[in-house]
């Protein structure tokens, strides 16, 4: 049965399903008949698997397409048997070729690969019994959190392992530059597709088309990532709507009864790309995918990467969701195979599910104690007595669960060996010298300049974000609230009304770096204030919040928490301010802006290493534009920001702890 809902205020009594480990068995069993096994998966309503040249035909012979083809022949003056062929080509490139044996191989690849990699990988059975039931009832859209290569590789296997239809998968065309490789990822179930499609209407109409096809007959369910790319920093990203404007299009035409939308949370203990990411991040280009560049990554065969945890959650019905929301009769107005583009009320629609999908995804990602660990080392930079950061876990460890975070805490364990297992484990960046824990900084083997070494620490301090960044969606609305009253007075007490403003503003701000969903102010704000008050941090006696006694650590720590974010920002801010040449580029925009850091940091005038952060700079870049602080101009073929100074300023004296201006009172406490 699909859910309604798709979030509420968190409880801290959510009733979450527990996980089994499926290494367990391969194990004590052979990997060779494990691959070999009968497979035989219930498939949504009965229906036979449908070929892979079967698949195309459809395609190329549904109405949809034939309309488009004949519009571009028309548009371009070439005859529709040569846009016809067009579209063949673009199929061929893009289609998926499924075939068992393949998928047999993998099994049997991956399943040495695991057991050699990871210590545990699990699974919530009754999330997987859940998927079985709607798979069989309407077709189904599986929607994985993505943070790395390895998550589609390991949903594929889930599914194989439990005897369920297995998915075709969104892949993106860089895989296709994999000799071989490609090739096999294709007959797993990956289709390829551009990262952008520009304005190439042929290419879009094939490509919708292909998803819809396979979605209206439930021929298999479809698995694509709404963030549309791995995240770099473990934060959510905001999701991306083309895909799922596709999935949930032939519901709204009436050509399916539902569609179910099911968020998938997986969670790594230790990142394969941790030090990848944090490079990248800093501005070394990503490699490419190739054959050889995988086969040279064979060393981390050799490595532990602790517990995969992977979340299946309850179905989401589209239908359900869709009830007073979206109007569907004026589907009814047009021929169904004419393309049109999406109703504001439907693109609203689409936006807000795509958002509260990945707040759900965020909700069951499972938290490991080093996340806790990485998230008090970040703000104690010049190290830890290991004595006070196990006593600091403990405490941030209750806080955590008191906001209901998904905690996996080993139990029955001395908390003086978790922190030493998670230590460890993660080895590679925090070590413990003379009873102090400090983040490891990566030996040069010669001499090297202030910046190459600057560049060194950056790589730990980005790396240990990485894991900081996995809880903030715990913290995010009680920490802005905290950053609120910090800016809004130096005492102990202040009225909620300029508080809500200066939340308000920060929640603006951080929009793009979060997942704040949109019209949700409001809400997250009452949250927020509800979740300080649950864990006494403060009082709210008739319209004032007023920090408790007790409430000083948990307020800090909040503040501490976003610091590197309100710092970020601030630093682009003064760059556009004051160092920004009038031409500047988009393009220039992120070298230029790091350059500017970089400075700062070795001047002693910053100590803030994510402000070197690509992401960030992005997103601040996004939010000034958004506040119309910055426009995107374009001459000729570059695009250049046009900077309005005074809004910059004024946009960084509020980072920096001014009141933003009243505006009208929404909140309804």
């Amino acid at each position: 049965m699909a859910s309604k809902t798709l979030y509420s205020q968190r409880d801290p009594m959510l009733k979450r399903d527990g996980f089994e480990d499926i290494l367990e068995e391969r194990r004590n069993s052979s990997d060779l008949k494990y691959a070999l096994r009968c497979y035989a998966p219930v498939l949504y309503k009965g229906v036979t698997p449908c070929k892979a040249n079967m698949l195309k035909n459809i395609v190329l012979q549904s109405d949809q397409l034939r309309y488009v083809i004949n519009q571009v022949s028309q548009e371009s003056g070439e005859a529709p048997d040569i846009i016809q062929e067009e579209a063949s080509v673009i199929l061929e490139e893009m289609a998926h070729r499924l075939q068992i044996s393949t998928v047999r191989f993998f099994a049997f690849a991956l399943s040495k690969a695991f057991k050699t990699l990871f210590q545990h990988v699990c699974v919530n059975e009754e999330g997987i019994q859940r998927l079985q039931q709607a798979i069989q009832e309407h077709p189904v859209v599986l929607l994985p959190s993505h943070r790395s290569y390895m998550d589609f590789l390991l949903m594929s296997y889930i599914l194989y392992t439990y005897d369920l239809a297995l998915p075709v998968i969104a892949a993106g065309m860089d895989f296709m530059g994999m000799k071989f490789v490609g090739e096999m990822l294709r007959m797993s179930g990956a289709f390829f597709i551009r990262r952008s499609f520009g304005g190439d209407k042929l290419y879009w109409a094939v490509f919708s088309e292909y998803v819809k096809t396979m979605l209206r007959n439930g021929f298999a369910p479809i698995e694509f990532f709404l963030e549309g790319t791995r995240s770099r920093t473990c934060k959510s990203l905001t999701p991306k709507l083309g895909l799922l404007n596709i999935v949930i299009e032939p519901f709204f035409k009436g050509e399916v009864f539902d569609v179910n939308l099911v968020p998938i949370s997986i969670s790594y203990e230790r990142i394969l790309e941790e030090s990848l990411y944090a490079r990248e991040l800093l501005g070394v280009p990503k490699p490419k995918e190739s054959t050889s560049g995988l086969l040279k990554a064979r060393r981390i065969l050799s490595e532990d990467y602790g517990s995969i945890h992977v979340y299946f959650g309850q179905p989401v019905s589209v239908r359900s969701l869709a009830q007073g929301k979206v109007n569907r009769s004026t589907y009814n107005l047009f021929p169904r195979h004419i393309p049109r583009k999406p109703m504001e009320e439907t693109q609203s629609f689409v936006n807000d599910t795509a958002y509260r999908i990945v707040r759900l995804q965020e909700d069951n990602m499972v938290l490991k104690p080093w996340v806790l660990m990485a998230s008090l080392l970040l703000q104690n930079l010049e190290g830890m007595e290991l004595s006070v950061l196990t006593e600091q876990t403990v405490w941030l460890r209750g806080l955590a669960l008191s906001y209901a975070a998904f905690l996996d805490w080993p139990d029955h364990a001395p908390t003086a060996k978790v922190v030493s297992s998670s230590l460890a484990l993660h080895r590679g960046l925090a070590c413990v010298s003379g009873g102090r824990v400090s983040l490891v900084v990566g030996e040069p083997l010669g001499p090297v300049t202030p910046e190459e070494a600057l560049f060194n620490r950056a790589v730990s301090v980005l790396s240990c974000a990485s894991y900081r960044n996995q809880v903030l969606h715990v913290f995010l609305r009680p920490a802005m609230l905290a950053v609120a009253m910090h800016t809004a007075a130096s005492s102990k007490k202040s009225e909620w009304p300029g508080l809500y403003n200066c939340f308000s503003f920060l929640w603006d701000m951080f929009s793009n770096d979060f997942i704040l969903c949109p019209g949700d102010t409001v809400q997250d704000f009452e949250e927020a204030c509800y979740l300080l008050v649950k864990t006494g941090a403060v009082q709210m006696p008739q319209q004032d919040i007023v920090m408790t006694d007790i409430g000083q650590p948990t307020l800090s720590f909040f503040n501490g928490l976003l610091e590197p974010f309100l710092q970020g920002y601030q630093v682009v801010c003064r760059y556009l301010c004051e160092e920004a040449s009038e031409g500047l580029t988009e393009k220039q925009y992120i070298p230029a802006v790091r350059s500017f850091a970089v400075k700062l940091i070795l001047a002693g005038n910053l100590r803030c290493y994510e402000v070197l952060s690509s992401d960030m700079q992005k997103n601040a870049l996004a939010a000034l534009l958004r506040m119309d602080a910055v426009r995107k101009v374009k001459v000729a073929d570059q695009v250049t920001l046009i900077v309005n100074k005074m809004a910059v300023n004024s946009i960084d004296d509020i980072l920096g702890g001014k009141l933003p201006t009243q505006k009208a009172l929404l909140a309804r406490l």
